[in-house]
């Protein structure tokens, strides 16, 4: 099967280079094109909407620090990028929802592998899996 989109879900941590070049060797393989994407999990969602504070800088402060980074990481890739996105909310629901937005062909995530069916994906790759529009990649990652 030939890949023309591939978004690229990154939680912009020290190993997504590694799961970003094995996104750039596809794009390469295939002449896709690749779009990154990084979700924020909203601190409302991940409290249960129920945050005593005003979260509103901190929320602001996350977008800026996730643009710097995704800035960084695409200036280490060896193709173009055609698209960063950064979102808000689920982070499995956000994916989803961008990957049917942009009409991707295959989506590549990270896989940490930490517990129960997590074990062979890794929950947030488990979870991007059930229920993707399109193929899902997911890269076995390995701290140093």
């Amino acid at each position: 099967m030939m890949y023309n989109r591939i978004l690229l879900a990154v939680d912009l941590t020290d190993e997504s280079i590694k799961v970003a070049n094995k996104a750039v060797a596809l794009c390469k393989a295939t002449g896709a094109e690749l779009t990154i994407l990084h979700v924020i999990e909203s601190l409302n969602y991940a409290y249960g909407g129920d945050v005593p504070i005003d979260i509103t800088d901190i929320q602001a402060q996350l977008q800026e620090t996730a643009k710097e980074r995704i800035a960084i990481l695409e200036a280490q890739l060896d193709v173009p990028v055609q698209e960063s996105c950064i979102s808000q909310g689920g982070i499995e629901s956000e994916i989803h929802r961008i990957a049917e937005e942009k009409k991707v062909d295959l989506i590549v995530v990270g896989s940490h592998g930490r517990h129960g069916l997590a074990l062979l994906l890794g929950s947030t790759a488990n979870g991007v899996l059930h229920g993707a529009p399109c193929d899902v990649l997911a890269v076995k990652v390995v701290k140093d």
